[in-house]
């Protein structure tokens, strides 16, 4: 599933953004946007937000489905590269292995808080996230979607070597 990116035409994918919002809600009981704000409203400022949340599909390999801005920058890439990567280049190979084993326990136990790990972005540059949640993304019929994260605390730590 591939979005355009979000915009006013598009309502900045309110209904995408309702599922993100919806299932870190019944899962952690908490809000990421004042839960009152109308939909797009509410979607344009999780797009504009000043933390970073993302979003994956269920395919084998997943794919990026959603970033906001502050994800795209942090990752050095167009919300068009964004969004056809697969989730797992998120991590440099070495680290990819303890990122499966993250996924896993998310998928198991709906959600992890407080998770710490790795990552790169396409130019290289690499940074350590902290205090990350990670969360099943589920529709409202009980049907799984994806998972998504959220973070607002990293550090850069050093360029990759090429």
């Amino acid at each position: 599933m591939s979005f355009e990116e979000p915009c006013p035409d598009n309502n900045y994918l309110a209904n995408h953004v309702a599922l993100l919002l919806g299932s870190l809600k019944a899962v952690t009981g908490r809000d990421l946007i004042d839960p009152q704000v109308e939909p797009p409203k509410t979607a344009r400022q999780l797009y504009e937000a000043p933390f970073f949340v993302a979003s994956h599909d269920t395919s084998g390999d997943p794919i990026l489905t959603y970033g906001n801005r502050f994800a795209q920058k942090l990752f050095e890439m167009s919300w068009e590269e964004f969004t056809s990567t697969p989730s797992r280049f998120t991590a440099e190979a070495p680290n990819r292995e303890e990122r499966a084993k993250l996924l896993a326990e998310v998928t198991a136990n709906g959600f992890i808080d407080n998770y710490s790990g790795v990552r790169i972005s396409s130019t290289g540059n690499r940074f350590r996230i902290k205090k990350a949640t990670v969360w099943n993304l589920i529709h409202p019929d009980g049907s799984y979607a994806g998972q998504a994260a959220t973070f607002s605390n990293w550090e850069k730590i050093s360029k990759a070597n090429p």
